[in-house]
């Protein structure tokens, strides 16, 4: 239905980027009682560079929220509060929002409307390549107008979409200066946001210096809140373990760790927020002369597969199905999986869809044996080719030859997207925090001309996807949902495990959006 850039997909589907649109976060829990050091430093470790800030960069916008405001923000708990809109309103195809009158930015200049409407217009325009922006914007064109007089922009899209305020209403502004000079966005800041990048290292550290006088934060949050940390220097820490190594000696403040290295942080008085992930998303190539075109054959080795064994391998413990395509907290999350998803006897299924079995010898149906391709990555988490060595040893018990193949990352990317050399492939979840994400990945054309790598045909939920689309905000929530139960019962794509991770800090405390996104105005250093 909707398409996207190649390199866009790739970074939605392939990495966390996404998950940043919308959904629940939380304060970070901690046991910190001491005194708050007011103006300190705060150190983070990111987990990769950033070749680029421009917020409207696929890196860059990890980076934004330091130094770039949007029309709204999230809370904590996933409800929508104020930012440089003080209020706002929305149907399906226009969203119109009211500027605060004080807000400046970072080089003194006050922000009219009609910046913000270049802005968004700049971001928008596919001429430009903007692979970050359009991870967060509406996947339809769409126009902005200003009105100066009364400080208030509108946007109005070519066709329906339900999450204008979570999607237009979330992208970072860059103010004029930065617009008139796009290059220098690289390594220098232009925007309305409580910090101004000070300091680029190629391969970091990077450094923000924090704004005086700033007060149009989520909610009126300012930057004379006693606490705050005058100055935030990111360094790249690359893997897991160093992190915690760091957290808890002390060199580092902030950092996102998962898997077992999370053990080792616990009682220590750190603080914590919890982030649900989805680990391991699973498709199933269904272009035609593939083997699983056939729903039949989907639903039948989907019905062979130990949810709960799956799950417990996936997350290296005790683990719970995923219940859902997207992490808890996505917005129109529901527990979908288990009323859906395929559950008769697999060996039933399969004779009743004309395959057949010799003792001993492999499934055959018109004289054809079933071979799979199972391909993953370790580059996409530590236990996927774990994950599909269980599914392999489940397929071949039924009789499948199973070849598993683990890939490099752009290998992986290679067969999902150019030679479609794969008939299973367990990839990582797009964790799209709204349902809309992942549209172009279960629907339309297939890659070049789109990004549907696996061939996924399903007409229920097409045209349930088309009534949601008219429906606005979260009103549609049954609707997407009934869409997504669609692709369960028709085995078109299968998650594993509801996973988590958490961000931690020492002598700090903070609040996180969905996907464990820190809200720069909460973060607090104590001695």
């Amino acid at each position: 239905m909707f398409r996207r850039p190649l390199p866009v997909a790739l970074a939605a589907a392939m990495t966390a980027a996404a998950v940043a649109l919308s959904g629940c976060g939380g304060a970070a829990r901690s046991s910190t009682t001491t005194p708050l050091v007011d103006r300190g430093t705060v150190r983070i470790a990111a987990a990769s560079e950033t070749p680029s800030f421009d917020p409207y960069s696929t890196f860059g916008a990890s980076q934004a929220r330091y130094a770039y405001d949007s029309l709204v923000n999230l809370a904590p708990d996933g409800t929508l509060v104020t930012g440089l809109a003080s209020s706002w309103q929305a149907t399906a195809t226009t969203a119109t929002f009211a500027l605060r009158p004080d807000v400046t930015c970072s080089d003194g200049t006050p922000l009219t409307a009609s910046a913000v409407a270049r802005a968004l217009t700049h971001a928008g325009d596919p001429a430009n390549q903007l692979a970050g922006a359009q991870t967060v914007l509406p996947n339809v064109p769409f126009t902005a107008s200003a009105d100066d007089g009364t400080g208030t922009v509108s946007a109005t899209t070519a066709a329906p979409f339900p999450f204008l305020t979570r999607t237009i209403g979330l992208l970072p502004i860059v103010c004029p200066a930065g617009l008139d000079r796009p290059r220098s966005l690289e390594r220098t800041s232009q925007g309305t946001g409580p910090y101004v990048l000070t300091r680029y290292t190629p391969g970091g550290p990077y450094e923000f210096t924090i704004r005086d006088g700033y007060s149009w934060g989520p909610a009126g949050a300012t930057t004379a809140e006693p606490g705050l940390p005058a100055h935030i220097v990111i360094s790249v820490v690359p893997q897991a373990s160093t992190a915690a190594n760091l957290l808890l000696t002390g060199g580092i403040e902030i950092a996102d760790v998962n898997g077992p290295d999370r053990a080792r942080l616990t009682g220590h008085g750190l603080a914590t927020a919890d982030v649900a992930t989805v680990v391991g998303l699973t498709f199933f190539n269904q272009r035609p002369g593939r083997a699983l075109s056939d729903p039949a054959l989907r639903r039948a080795l989907v019905s062979a597969l130990d949810r709960r064994g799956l799950a417990n391998v996936a997350v290296g413990g005790s683990g719970r199905p995923a219940t859902d395509f997207g992490a808890q907290g996505a917005v129109c999350h529901a527990d979908l999986a288990d009323a859906n998803l395929p559950s008769r006897n697999a060996t039933e299924a399969l004779r009743e869809a004309g395959w057949t079995r010799s003792p001993g010898g492999p499934l055959t149906k018109d004289g054809r044996e079933l071979r799979l391709r199972l391909i993953t990555s370790p580059d996409l988490g530590p236990t996927l080719s774990s994950v599909a060595e269980l599914m392999a040893r489940e397929w071949t018990a039924l009789g499948a030859d199973v070849e598993l193949v683990t890939e490099s990352l752009p290998a992986l990317v290679n067969a999902m997207y150019r030679s479609a050399d794969f008939d299973v492939v367990v990839g990582t979840s797009p964790g799209f925090a709204l349902p809309v994400g992942f549209i172009p990945f279960f629907s339309g054309p297939t890659p070049a001309q789109g990004l549907n790598f696996a061939g996924v045909t399903n007409p229920e939920y097409d045209a349930l996807v088309a009534q949601a689309l008219r429906e606005p905000d979260t009103t549609g929530c049954g609707t997407w949902n009934r869409a997504a139960a669609a692709l369960f019962r028709a085995a078109d794509a299968l998650p594993i495990a509801d996973g988590r991770s958490g961000v931690y800090g020492y002598r700090t405390t903070f609040a996180t959006t969905f996907g464990g996104q820190l809200v720069p105005t909460s973060i607090r250093l104590h001695q």
